[in-house]
């Protein structure tokens, strides 16, 4: 199992999303935590990637969600920041992710704390950025993510 990802440069974060993007399928929950510059956005355009999405992908800031379509996964990105939200799980509830978790992956940012309860079956990439511009990634996989997160180890070295 995947502990923890040393991302050295952006390159290695996009390689470590394009390994996700392509193990992601409808249903899947992954959430990313870490401090403003850790790499969640950019992790986020490698897991689209990943997973064939075309298109410009940035942060849903102001949006609060972004819907990519399909990528040659066949399975839709839906990318939400919910740093905005400051917690308030009624516009969290406003968005509808529940419904849109049966057909599509969906990577929240900021998300930890509320958008966990989407679905125990999802997966935290925890990112920290060290003082030489190198980022961390540690894994916490929930639910059926403890034995994916192999799969995801294969493809990501």
């Amino acid at each position: 199992m995947v502990d923890k990802v040393i991302l050295e440069t952006p390159e290695d974060t996009m390689a470590f999303g394009r390994a996700l993007g392509a193990v992601l399928r409808a249903g899947d929950l992954v959430l990313l935590a870490g401090p403003l510059g850790a790499g969640k956005t950019t992790l986020t355009r490698g897991i689209a990637d990943g997973m064939g999405v075309r298109g410009r992908v940035s942060s849903p800031t102001f949006v609060l969600a972004r819907v990519h379509g399909a990528g040659t996964t066949g399975v839709p990105l839906i990318h939400v920041d919910a740093y905005r939200l400051g917690g308030d799980l009624s516009q969290l509830d406003d968005l509808d992710l529940d419904t849109d978790l049966e057909s599509s992956a969906v990577v929240v940012e900021w998300g930890e704390g509320s958008a966990e309860r989407l679905n125990e079956d999802h997966l935290v990439v925890r990112l920290s950025r060290r003082a030489d511009d190198t980022r961390t990634a540690a894994l916490e996989p929930h639910g059926t993510w403890a034995e994916r997160t192999e799969a995801l180890e294969a493809r990501a070295h």
